[in-house]
């Protein structure tokens, strides 16, 4: 298959790492290129550190989407939302997955390593990157509302 997808992020902490080297294949099999972001073995590391880079990397449009892998896709999560633009969407089944990409415009997936098998995860990532945002007006509404509060919150910590 011909490379002109996208360039994805990809990043895992020790308890994602599995699920990310299988994944990293099936990126490329799919068409899409990917940069690896870490950590590179199961050795323990701080997962926010890893979602930081990647979320950074996808925050300024270097990747216009990435892959977030923990053992459960909790903390990934969580700290790449602490990013201003990014929407990370934890999805552990197609449904989720497909909902964050139409109704929400995740620009990061979010997965369990440990939560999830090596073939649904296969199907969730495919599924995440090949659904496009609605563009109805009431979700673009709502994301725009989903803005708002993020400024709102940067404004006042400032103080």
């Amino acid at each position: 298959m011909k490379n002109n997808k996208c360039k994805i992020a990809i990043a895992s902490d020790h308890g994602g790492w599995h699920l990310k080297e299988i994944l990293k294949p099936f990126l490329k099999d799919l068409g899409y290129g990917y940069t690896d972001f870490g950590t590179s073995s199961e050795e323990s590391v701080d997962y926010p550190d890893f979602a930081l880079a990647l979320a950074e990397a996808v925050r300024t449009g270097e990747y216009k989407k990435g892959i977030l892998v923990c053992e459960t896709g909790l903390g990934m999560s969580m700290a790449a939302n602490k990013i201003p633009g990014i929407r990370a969407a934890l999805c552990n089944d197609i449904f989720t997955a497909k909902m964050s990409r139409e109704h929400n415009d995740a620009n990061i997936l979010a997965i369990g390593g440990r939560i999830v098998e090596e073939e649904p995860a296969k199907e969730i990532v495919k599924i995440w990157l090949q659904t496009k945002f609605s563009n109805a007006s009431r979700h673009k509404q709502r994301i725009k509302k989903i803005k708002e509060i993020e400024n709102k919150f940067m404004r006042s910590s400032k103080g």
